[in-house]
């Protein structure tokens, strides 16, 4: 039996836009992936869903308790161990304007979360994710003031800056952005098209390294 750990925020979690639900098993990407993987192998694979709504990869949320990816991320692997692949998917929260980060210093958050993986469960393979754009707006009244109009371009930037830092790793890399697009009802999240391609794409890659 493959273990996939899946780790990342409410992208991962599977929240439903503008709701404080989450989608069923068989609509978020992560239980779309061990179902079709499952299917075409006949068994074999299970997905470990690690997502948490708003998770980041190194930064403390000054508002809600254990949100900081390095900090759980041992404790996650060790619990889980044996793990047969990583996939990392994390840096939308990163780009709150609390944070005022920049896209590199995210992308060593990743980095970091990277060393941790291959440190703990070195003989794991690695996926690094770079997440969905924010979309324009996405900051406003009605919808999640936490971002701004920086935000937005900041979330564009992660892309190049992670598929630079898995390249350097020899980890690999998928950009999100590149399959789905923030849903229109809140800006920021995976509607269930979303997680259908972002799933898709996933499995391509497991399927190419298995």
């Amino acid at each position: 039996m493959k273990q996939i750990l899946c780790f990342g925020d409410s992208n991962t979690w599977g929240l439903i836009p503008k709701t404080n639900k989450r989608y069923e098993w068989g609509v978020r990407w992560t239980s779309l992936l061990n179902e079709s993987l499952n299917d075409k192998k006949k068994g074999g694979y299970h997905v470990i869903e690690e997502g948490l709504c708003g998770r980041t990869t190194v930064f403390d949320d000054p508002l809600r308790d254990g949100r900081n990816g390095v900090k759980i991320l041992p404790t996650i692997l060790e619990n889980h161990n044996p793990v047969d692949i990583v996939i990392i998917m994390l840096g939308t929260n990163d780009c709150k304007t609390v944070y005022n980060a920049s896209a590199e210093f995210i992308g060593q958050g990743v980095k970091r979360l990277i060393g941790q993986v291959k440190s703990h469960i070195p003989d794991s393979k690695i996926l690094v994710i770079s997440p969905i754009h924010l979309g324009e707006g996405v900051w406003e009244s009605d919808y999640d003031p936490v971002f701004s109009s920086a935000s937005v371009n900041l979330s564009r930037e992660l892309s190049d800056v992670y598929k630079k830092i898995a390249a350097q790793e020899n980890v690999g890399f998928i950009a999100a952005s590149e399959v789905a697009s923030p849903s229109t009802a809140d800006r920021e999240h995976l509607n269930d098209e979303g997680h259908k391609r972002l799933a898709r794409k996933v499995e391509e890659w497991v399927e190419n390294v298995a």
